[in-house]
């Protein structure tokens, strides 16, 4: 290859930099986390989860040529850091701070996560183009992020369900169950204005509890465990 052909500006796009936002958000949610900062944390993840959503959408309306995969490999290493390490780090950190739970326990817990999510964002780049379904094999790895950040938002969070949520969930990711990909435009379109109160941070509290962190999060739990039932 020529200087001209290893440009930076030959492969970088519009969609590429959305998944660098996806990625600075899950790098300052880890900072926020290593600094007990958990509710920016959570939010911050969140906030990954709305810019890994759209990149692809980009990507398709902008007509992006990407035959080297430069988008796809940009796409599952950002992934990696704000749905593998940020919500291990997040987990982490959250428990940390919680005396008498041992920790013994809680790093293989966390690390069972960057584990199973970078292993679960290899096989979709791997089968992604060889396999005839729209689904996702195995739940999808931003779930996770989703679920540890609602469920700390709702103010319920307790360390033994966020440890047992984890490895269920972290199991669920690797395994061959097919997840849907979400198309009820009603409920994201509910799931969207949920999700724009918490980022500002809107106080919906009822008996204590954030209700829209809490809808969020049954609704994450129902797409989760639904289609095991389904299976």
């Amino acid at each position: 290859m020529s200087n001209m052909e290893t440009n930076m500006k030959s492969f970088i796009a519009i969609s590429d930099i959305i998944s660098l936002l996806n990625m600075c958000s899950g790098f300052l949610a880890i900072i926020c986390s290593i600094n007990k900062n958990f509710e920016l944390a959570a939010i911050l993840m969140i906030i990954a989860i709305i810019f890994d959503s759209i990149d692809g959408w980009v990507a398709r309306k902008t007509n992006r040529q990407d035959d080297l995969g430069f988008g796809k490999n940009i796409d599952s290493l950002s992934d990696a850091i704000s749905f593998g390490v940020a919500p291990a780090i997040f987990l982490y950190s959250c428990i940390n701070t919680t005396p008498g739970i041992n920790q013994v326990i809680v790093i293989p817990v966390s690390l069972m996560i960057v584990i199973c999510g970078v292993l679960r964002l290899t096989r979709y780049n791997v089968i992604a183009d060889k396999i005839d379904t729209k689904d996702f094999i195995g739940f999808p790895i931003p779930g996770i992020s989703f679920i540890l950040a609602t469920f700390y938002l709702t103010g319920l969070f307790n360390p033994y369900v966020a440890l047992i949520l984890s490895i269920i969930v972290s199991l669920l990711m690797v395994c061959n169950i097919q997840y849907p990909k979400f198309d009820n435009i009603p409920l994201i379109a509910i799931s969207a204005v949920l999700i724009l109160i918490l980022i500002l941070q809107i106080k919906l509290v009822l008996f204590n509890v954030n209700i829209a962190a809490m809808l969020l999060l049954v609704f994450c739990l129902y797409y989760l465990i639904i289609n095991l039932i389904k299976r």
